[in-house]
């Protein structure tokens, strides 16, 4: 192909792409960042929330699989039953008298919006009931970085990195 054939197909490409016959290209939906880190700041407070009333159901409903985790050097891939069957005994031994942020979580959304991410500082206070009826107190300060996923247009949460003060 010489120039000049060149230049005519790249002026017929630019007529045929300016006269509104190209294929249609959505674009993509304006992020509203204000609105995401809003809608991740309450479902971290409904996670904290899901602690304090005991309810494995609310804060397995702010999840979705697959969820990947990293705690005490070990990342693991648990599935919503594992997590439920971990959890479980968990609330349903636990008393809690505080779980609250010590500090306004830090909250990011990605360019595109599809990606966000929580930083949450907490203190928690409470007691933790044995089967035999023996108590131990629960007090922590623990740190976390929640992953946020949207499918479908809804934001869930899909990992976590977790550690404990010392």
């Amino acid at each position: 192909m010489n120039e000049t054939q060149q230049a005519a197909g790249i002026l017929a490409a630019w007529v045929f792409l300016g006269s509104g016959c190209a294929p249609s290209v959505d674009a993509p939906p304006a992020v509203d960042r204000a609105a995401d880190e809003a809608t991740l700041l309450q479902m971290h407070q409904a996670v904290i929330q899901a602690h304090l009333d005991g309810s494995v159901d609310d804060w397995m409903a702010l999840e979705e699989d697959p969820y990947v985790s990293a705690n005490a050097g070990e990342v693991s891939f648990a599935d919503a039953a594992e997590r439920r069957a971990r959890r479980e005994p968990y609330l349903m031994s636990a008393s809690f008298t505080q779980y609250e942020d010590l500090r306004p979580p830090v909250v990011r959304i990605s360019d595109d919006g599809s990606l966000g991410w929580l930083i949450a500082e907490v203190q928690v206070r409470g007691v933790s009931t044995a089967t035999d009826g023996a108590e131990t107190p629960i007090e922590m300060i623990a740190a976390w970085i929640e992953l946020y996923e949207k499918r479908a247009g809804e934001w869930k949460i899909v990992g976590n990195v977790s550690n404990r003060r010392p």
